[in-house]
């Protein structure tokens, strides 16, 4: 019906909840916690307890001793309940388990210290009509490692050979970004700040100048980042860069702690670099992702009410979430061409 067009997509997650309440997820740092509050508890009724025979013996003391042991055995039972809850976390391959739906996981939300239990839904929207391109459900809770899998399949679902796909800087990731480079995806996000010379007052990465031609880092004090060796890190290969000039330098204290500042490129670095260039050429990208994706997100959580998931684990929720998907490309069709026209489609 020519309503995709476009090459383009915005790519983002959002968490929704599942059929688990928060009591019923148990992670290593939750099992403490709760230890610590059944702890306290039973030196609380411990002291009551001493309290009590310290007292003179009357029938309303009895009961009261009575009703305090009751306490205390029922706190026994659920500390030797939490033991073995336990044991299924630490089994577990990412140390955490869900009693109502097995499949759920406990994720981080935006608002600081807030969570949710239940999955991250990854989409990708086209950016001219808004409909739903491609999207998956998944139970892991960053976004860091879906970037070229989404991407990868809203090309497919497109049949394009280039496609261009805008995220937030949560789906930051070197390796991501160079799997999209390597199949014709064009990406734009921003990198996040995560420096902590920046953050301390010091010079950042992003103030030292990389000379392709001469393979050095020019300093803020103008000084040349000599290549000193390369090593590998977590799989990837990455070039160490320094200068001896940092000794007598006047800007040392605004630059580093150490004896001398020290630069690492990551051998694809360019790419990474490239996604930085395209955003500052179009920082209208980031409007544009987040009016992208926000509707169909805000529509469908709208829909799906409070409870958000009626089904219980991965493969029933990922149906359901197919349906809601579903219902709103429609709706969202209907809306820009109307009953006739994909009355039409659909006969043809």
């Amino acid at each position: 019906m020519g309503l995709l067009l476009k090459a383009s997509v915005a790519i983002d997650g959002s968490k929704f909840k599942a059929v688990n309440n928060r009591d019923k997820n148990f992670t290593s740092a939750k099992i403490e916690r709760r230890r610590k509050q059944l702890e306290e508890s039973v030196s609380r009724y411990l002291s009551q307890l001493d309290t009590a025979d310290l007292q003179d013996p009357s029938e309303t003391l009895a009961l009261k001793k009575v009703r305090i042991k009751e306490k205390l055995e029922k706190l026994k039972s659920e500390m030797a309940k939490l033991d073995a809850i336990e044991k299924q976390v630490l089994a577990s391959p990412d140390q955490q388990i869900s009693l109502t739906d097995p499949d759920s996981r406990s994720m981080a939300t935006s608002g600081r210290g807030s969570g949710v239990v239940g999955y991250n839904v990854q989409v990708a929207v086209d950016t001219e009509n808004h409909l739903i391109v491609t999207h998956e459900v998944t139970n892991v809770g960053s976004d860091r490692a879906q970037l070229a899998n989404s991407a990868q399949a809203a090309k497919a679902a497109l049949d394009v050979e280039k496609l261009e796909a805008v995220a937030d800087r949560g789906y930051f990731n070197g390796v991501e970004i160079l799997a999209c480079e390597q199949v014709g995806i064009t990406v734009t996000l921003p990198k996040p700040m995560t420096s902590s010379a920046k953050s301390e007052g010091r010079f950042g990465k992003q103030d030292f100048v990389y000379l392709a031609d001469e393979n050095v880092y020019r300093c803020p004090a103008g000084e040349k980042l000599k290549y000193r060796y390369t090593n590998e890190e977590h799989g990837q290969t990455l070039h160490r860069y320094w200068t001896d000039a940092c000794r007598t330098c006047p800007l040392k204290a605004q630059c580093t702690t150490g004896r001398e500042r020290r630069i690492t490129r990551w051998e694809h670095e360019e790419v990474v670099e490239a996604v930085q260039e395209r955003l500052d050429k179009n920082p209208e990208a980031m409007r544009t992702r987040r009016e992208t994706v926000e509707h169909p997100f805000g529509t469908m959580k709208m829909r799906m009410g409070a409870t958000h998931f009626l089904m219980k684990t991965l493969p029933k929720v990922a149906t359901e979430m197919a349906l809601h998907v579903l219902a709103y490309n429609l709706t969202r069709v209907l809306n820009i061409v109307g009953v006739k026209p994909i009355m039409a489609a659909v006969r043809a």
